[in-house]
């Protein structure tokens, strides 16, 4: 084998042949041990890209370990097919979506077999099929029988290009862009139906504080999208217009309120901007709520304080929002930072009437003031200023302000708003739903669905508005003529379930088989992109919660764990068809094959950071992989060094055969733990130092033939997650029966602890010598001794790493075997006093001597000079004393 690398077209195309045949990623319905691996399916737009193959070898990886360790591993994979750009490329083609979709799907599909992903073939779903979104109305019927459906007019986001509505996550950016094609997005007024994800708020907001397994960020932007707030509405008097209602969570704060603020799209600025230039300027021009800074025009009218009678002016303001609260607020710059930059821009009073509730507060006496001169103070405290409220604490005057202003009322708003599914195109799943000029709008029966698209008409807005004939139907309850509801659904009611019907994908009776579905349910690994945060994550929750109340489920949280995989970047930037900066996964499979793909991205960085496409380092992995193979060849073929002067089996073991040994259980000990956690590149690190220590050792020594093999054997093991082609052919070389995708996880006789101890340990010491040879000019050692600690040094770290005594040297001297060492003994004492914060616990003295004798041949080999460990009894007095646990004393002979 040449260093040149090894034939990966062959290796790969033959051992997904020998899976396929073997069906050996085929997952039965009944098992003992479920594990459920999901990354989140693709939508089919032509080819796979590199965040593609970084996703699924993540879950590609997670799955084969998990399948090592003796788990039943679901691992499916399916296609997001509907949606907006397959139209749009239909359109374009002058073809249909359907064909379109599908002939993307066969080229994706068949890169997926080409990376080496073992997913379960037989469990394929496709939303776009009619057995797929059959379901989607079976979902839309049990929902509207639930109580949450609903079609009422509602004013949308209309993206005049897509001609279609959108929901507000895909309206973008400051000037709110469409998300799929960055066209800016207008307002109507149209029918649309909605699901009412509001009634479960509560719910998803409260048991995100239960998603341990999810990334904080991303429980954090579904916390902030809910926007739950718990606070008062009032109302303020505002001059010719009535009682208008404000929302603020620090009622508290109400005798600070200097001026009252609104929307710029609230109904009363709307009003104004006929009547007054300067506010029809401001809100049609000026205003931008995305901005730095608050801006707003003065009305000229007032707003009447309820708490204490006083006018104050009335602002339009563009950091007022119409979506949270009321789209109007009383503000309160003492105690807003926001309201604090405004005032100060408009010269309005900036008055303080909470104050810092002082340490030594006796609950009655009211604090100084303060200055609120410069900046906002923001914290709960002492009210103050506010007449017979002054003296309360914030929530105590939250409570009695509410209670006693008249028109105040305890209140909960929420930034989630209901979801709207109508969306005006032609490739997603028709609502099931007929309009009846008598009957009003009626559900299509269970017994009719799927309610199939008719053929596609290329043309301008909805083609299903132009596809007449499909249009005319009958009325379910009275008979009468119908017409077919023309909208179909958002594409995020598809990925809201699709999870569940990988349990039973081809059952024809229900979307989703409850028993097997609270076997494997919920998905134990999730993984995707941090784009998906907040739509497609909340909508799955929302829809399992309605499953859990309404069909029996026994879970209701759909992901237990989720981790969200950074970019792959290509020099900084995120890869994009539109920078032209793309690296096709294809070139990289042809050239050097998928393991080297795989490997090269799972070794770069931990799977939820960014990291940069390498050419050099995809080669430097590729070379990593040929030397691999050469090590497990030569020694299949029966390198001579290897076969020892007698009976391979009868062979004895020296020191050096001890450190490999060690260091092939470190590995196993380590990588473990890793995979569990999805580090996987420090799982890769301790395979790939492994093979570096086994070349090292057929290279000094002649190795022990069963020391050898295990350590190849362990190696191709614990990269068979990542390399899973390659991990085959040599797991075949070495002589082993079976798959290696089939094979136990290695074991270790070690635990981690231990052998981070023994690593340092080891650096340490090698790093000692090092300097006293460095600082001592010593060019040609002839012997260097390294002496391990006396026991009692032992016993005293333990008693100082276990005492909380205040003098820890009368406790050891307590003990007749320390105190007997005199001065010695003392001056260790004082020592560990001195360091208690950084002590811990090292390996016992006969650990380290045995982990040093082992070890002794890297420091041989570095230096070119005999190495000997001794124990302390046997060393010479003046070198022991210096040895301590965990920092052996070091006496070179030159």
């Amino acid at each position: 084998m040449s260093q040149e690398g090894y034939d990966h077209t062959a290796v790969e195309k033959r051992w997904q042949e020998a899976w396929e045949d073997a069906s050996v990623y085929r997952t039965p319905d009944e098992v003992d041990n479920p594990t459920y691996v999901l990354g989140m399916y693709p939508y089919p737009s032509g080819k796979l890209h590199m965040g593609h193959v970084r996703n699924y070898t993540i879950t590609d990886a997670y799955a084969r370990y998990r399948r090592m360790r003796g788990d039943d591993v679901l691992h499916p994979m399916g296609w997001d097919a509907f949606g907006l750009p397959a139209e749009n490329a239909a359109k374009e083609r002058d073809t249909n979506p359907r064909d379109w979709t599908f002939d993307c799907i066969d080229t994706m599909r068949g890169q997926m077999k080409s990376m080496g992903f073992g997913y379960d073939w037989d469990r394929e779903v496709t939303t776009c099929t009619p057995e797929y979104y059959r379901w989607n109305q079976w979902l839309f019927r049990r929902f509207h029988e639930a109580g949450l459906v609903e079609r009422r007019d509602a004013e949308v986001n209309w993206c005049p290009s897509c001609e279609t509505v959108l929901a507000d996550e895909q309206v973008e950016g400051d000037d709110e862009l469409c998300w799929r094609c960055d066209t800016p997005v207008e307002t109507r007024d149209l029918d649309q139906w909605f699901l009412e994800i509001t009634e479960y708020a509560d719910e998803l907001i409260d048991a995100i504080d239960e998603l341990e397994g999810w990334p904080d960020s991303v429980r954090q932007m579904q916390r902030n999208w809910i926007g739950r707030q718990h606070g008062s509405e009032v109302d303020f008097h505002v001059e010719g217009h009535g009682p208008v209602t404000a929302f603020t969570t620090r009622i508290d704060t109400i005798h600070g309120a200097t001026f009252f603020a609104l929307a710029p799209d609230h109904p009363i600025a709307e009003e104004l901007a006929d009547e007054d230039d300067a506010v029809h300027e401001f809100v049609h021009h000026e205003a931008d709520p995305e901005g730095d800074e608050p801006n707003g025009v003065e009305t000229g009218l007032t707003a009447t304080n309820p708490a204490t009678g006083e006018e104050i002016p009335v602002f339009v303001a563009d950091f007022v929002l119409s979506d949270v609260g009321t789209g109007a607020l009383m503000a309160v710059p003492g105690h807003d930072e926001r309201d604090h930059a405004f005032a100060e821009k408009m010269g309005v009073d900036i008055e303080p009437v909470i104050a810092p509730e002082p340490d030594d507060w006796d609950g009655e006496t009211v604090p100084d003031a303060p200055d609120v001169s410069e900046a906002a103070f923001t914290d709960d405290g002492v009210v103050i200023n506010s007449g017979e409220y002054s003296g309360l604490d914030s929530e105590t005057a939250r409570e009695r302000l509410t209670e006693d202003i008249e028109s105040a009322e305890a209140t909960t708003q929420y930034r989630l708003r209901d979801w709207g599914i109508s969306r005006q195109r032609y490739w997603g799943t028709p609502i099931p739903v007929v309009h009846c000029d008598d009957c009003g709008s009626v559900l299509v029966p269970e017994e009719d669905l799927p309610v199939e698209l008719p053929e596609f008409i290329n043309t301008t807005g909805n083609p299903l508005d132009a596809a007449e004939e499909w249009k005319e139907t009958t009325c379910p309850e009275c008979g009468g003529p119908a017409t077919r509801e023309t909208d179909t659904m958002d594409t995020f009611v598809d990925s809201s379930w699709y999870f569940l019907r990988y349990v039973s994908p081809g059952d024809e009776a229900v979307p989703f088989d409850l028993e097997r579905a609270n076997d494997w349910m919920p998905v134990d690994q999730y993984v995707g992109g941090i784009e998906h945060a907040v739509m497609h994550l909340l909508y799955s929750r929302f829809v399992t919660k309605v499953l859990a109340d309404e069909e029996g489920l026994e879970h209701r949280e759909p992901f237990t764990n989720l981790l969200a995989q950074g970019m792959v970047q290509l020099e900084g930037e995120k890869m994009s068809k539109s920078v032209g900066n793309t690296v096709s996964p294809q070139r990289i499979v042809d050239e050097y094959g998928a393991d080297t793909a795989r490997l090269f991205m799972m070794q770069a960085a931990q799977p939820e950071r960014d990291f940069d496409w390498s050419e050099e380092g995809v080669k430097s992995t590729h070379r990593f992989l040929a030397r691999l193979t050469d090590l497990v060849e030569e020694y299949a073929a029966g390198d001579a060094s290897l076969a020892g002067d007698g009976d391979a089996e009868g062979a004895d073991r020296d020191t050096v055969d001890d450190y490999v040994a060690d260091e092939i259980d470190a590995a196993v000990a380590i990588a473990g733990g890793e995979y569990d956690d999805l580090t996987f590149n420090v799982a890769l690190r301790e395979a790939q130092d492994l093979v570096g220590t086994l070349r090292s050792y057929r290279g000094h020594a002649d190795p022990h033939p069963e020391t050898y093999e295990r350590g190849l054997d362990v190696a191709v093991r614990l990269l068979a997650p990542v390399v899973p082609h390659l991990a085959e052919e040599l797991w075949e070389t070495l002589g082993r029966d079976g798959f290696v995708v089939e094979a136990d996880w290695p074991t270790a006789t070690v635990d981690r602890e231990t052998v981070e101890k023994r690593r340092r340990l080891v650096a340490n010491t090698r790093e000692d010598v090092r300097d006293i040879v460095e600082v001592a000019g010593i060019e040609d050692p002839e012997r260097i001794d390294v002496v391990v600690a006396p026991d009692w040094k032992y016993d005293a770290l333990s008693i100082a790493i276990d005492s909380d005594a205040d003098n820890l040297i009368s406790e050891l001297m307590a003990e007749s075997h320390i105190r007997e060492r005199g001065d010695d003994a003392a001056s260790y004492g004082q020592d560990l006093q001195a360091n208690r914060e950084a002590l811990r616990e090292t390996l016992s003295g006969d650990e380290e001597y045995e982990a040093l004798r082992a070890a002794s041949w890297l420091i041989e080999r570095e230096f070119d000079a005999p190495v000997r460990v001794e124990r302390a009894a046997d060393a010479d007095d003046s070198v022991v004393r210096k040895a301590e646990p965990g920092r052996p004393a070091i006496d070179i002979v030159e």
